[in-house]
């Protein structure tokens, strides 16, 4: 049987009172005109005396988060999805029944209030409560004012109190949609369409990543949750359709961490006849669209870090990047077990699969120049051994026409040349079957069905992978990816699981 507290006890009790009232302690529909930011914008450069000769009302529902009782009248303050204003209360203005009841009032409870605006003697715009009306009876108390949901993982796991507490878990929750908005705008005024693809596959492929695997009853079957949305887009410029995007949820079984949930937002975007400089271009310009258009600024606080958006974007190769940091020059490296050898001389462990000239060029990089790229920097030409989908750079085949966006030492996007030979793709695949066989459970399976779209013809084509979650932790200047995921992936309480 469950327990409550003496708090919970006392509101229990008022429940019953306002059912003595003949009212339903957990309302009904509510028509209001008004929300509480529009009203202050409206009528801040009013000042009171001018308030007098004025009549205009507003009518607004909120959750009470501030009540200063004082007698006969009273201040309390009502929060809605915009933001809060103060009400004004008096008995002699809404009669002794109902400023009894607005006195039983408790922290969180939802009421309605219509009433005059007006503006007090210290400034502040207010609502003179005309019409007081109980909507909803909380039980459970809020969190303290002044200390909220301190500890981060309660606010995670009870979101819906963080955004009651916390003004900037609501600002991120509403502009991430925002951000969404904006790129789909953005990609359509280009002629770009948004499609859907499936999210359970046979097949492990468009990413290497560690899948979630699921059961399908009816046909006997285990299936993969999807870790990419890359090779049915692909499929679809096969089919003529040339500039084609998706935002869908995307699901890696690793673990989980500041960057990292295991049920993110993906989006993939593709078009027929660009190439890696077209996606830099494309990423460069969508991200200054968003900063201008949602945010009003190109400077951001990022993860320590100062970063102005304005300006054109460095590229840098990965070998010019690691030549830099190391003095190591891995183009003029034509010998597999001389890139060991620096390897080992540089402490960098290597797992069986990882002894190969593209692995230990990768290690190096993330060893020594990851962390470094701070401003936003296209990173580009990566091996071919860590890059199956993409075509291979026509000076040196070692390396192939793919970049990776950096900002604040963090990966925020990956595009491609998209690799569109049929018979080069196969061998790729075929290398990635070798590496899963030397225990890299993150290798892609064979899908000879997209084999086979390739021998159709697929047009010359740029594509790039964005975490939206990423984005989004930039543009509102999160620090975690918890913070921007509504519900972010938690272990039970009391359960097996670890969260980092």
């Amino acid at each position: 049987m469950r327990e409550f507290s003496e708090q919970e006890l006392v509101r229990r009790e008022k429940l019953k009172k306002i059912e003595e009232l003949g009212l339903d302690p957990f309302g009904h529909r509510f028509e209001r005109d008004s929300y509480s930011a529009d009203i202050k914008e409206k009528y801040k450069d009013i000042d009171h005396d001018e308030f007098e000769k004025m009549d205009d009302t507003a009518t607004v529902a909120g959750r009470i988060m501030f009540i200063r009782k004082m007698g006969k009248a009273s201040f309390f303050t009502i929060k809605d999805r915009k933001g809060s204003i103060q009400i004004y209360i008096s008995i002699n203005d809404v009669g002794e029944e109902v400023y009894n009841l607005f006195k039983s009032a408790d922290l969180g409870d939802i009421v309605g209030v219509h009433g005059k605006i007006m503006k007090t003697k210290t400034g502040e715009v207010t609502i003179k409560c005309l019409e007081y009306t109980h909507l909803v009876k909380a039980l459970k108390p809020l969190p303290e004012k002044f200390h909220g949901l301190v500890d981060k993982e309660e606010r995670y796991r009870r979101r819906y109190v963080d955004l009651i507490m916390n003004d900037d878990a609501m600002r991120v929750a509403m502009m991430r949609p925002k951000i969404i908005r904006t790129i789909q705008k953005f990609l359509d005024e280009q002629g770009f369409v948004e499609v859907e693809t499936p999210i359970l596959s046979t097949l492990l492929t468009g990413a290497s990543a560690r899948p979630f695997v699921t059961h399908h009853n009816a046909q006997d079957l285990d299936m993969y949750l999807r870790v990419a949305l890359e090779l049915h887009l692909k499929r679809l410029l096969v089919g003529g359709m040339e500039k084609v995007y998706e935002i869908g949820r995307t699901f890696r079984n690793e673990g989980m961490d500041m960057q990292h949930n295991p049920e993110f937002t993906l989006m993939e975007i593709y078009q027929a006849y660009s190439d890696l400089d077209g996606m830099m271009d494309l990423t460069e310009n969508m991200y200054k669209t968003i900063a201008n258009e949602v945010c009003g600024k190109t400077t951001f606080n990022y993860l320590g870090h100062e970063i102005d958006i304005s300006g054109k974007w460095k590229r840098v190769s990965m070998t010019d990047a690691i030549k830099e940091a190391t003095g190591i020059d891995f183009k003029e490296i034509k010998d597999v077990d001389e890139a060991i050898k620096l390897a080992e001389e540089h402490g960098i462990e290597l797992e069986e699969h990882e002894r190969q000239f593209g692995h230990i060029v990768n290690l190096f990089f993330e060893k020594y120049v990851e962390e470094t790229l701070i401003q936003p920097t296209f990173l580009y030409g990566h091996p071919i051994e860590i890059s199956p989908l993409t075509k291979k750079d026509p000076k040196d085949g070692r390396f192939t026409q793919r970049f990776e966006l950096f900002i604040s030492g963090h990966e925020c996007a990956n595009a491609y040349t998209e690799l569109n030979d049929p018979i080069d793709q196969l061998e790729r695949f075929e290398a990635q079957l070798k590496e899963k066989e030397m225990g890299n459970d993150e290798a892609n399976d064979i899908d000879m069905d997209f084999v086979e779209a390739l021998e159709y013809g697929m047009p010359p084509a740029g594509g790039i992978g964005y975490g939206i979650d990423r984005m989004v932790m930039f543009f509102t200047e999160s620090e975690s990816i918890r913070d921007v995921i509504l519900f972010p992936l938690m272990k039970p309480l009391g359960g097996k699981g670890t969260d980092k």
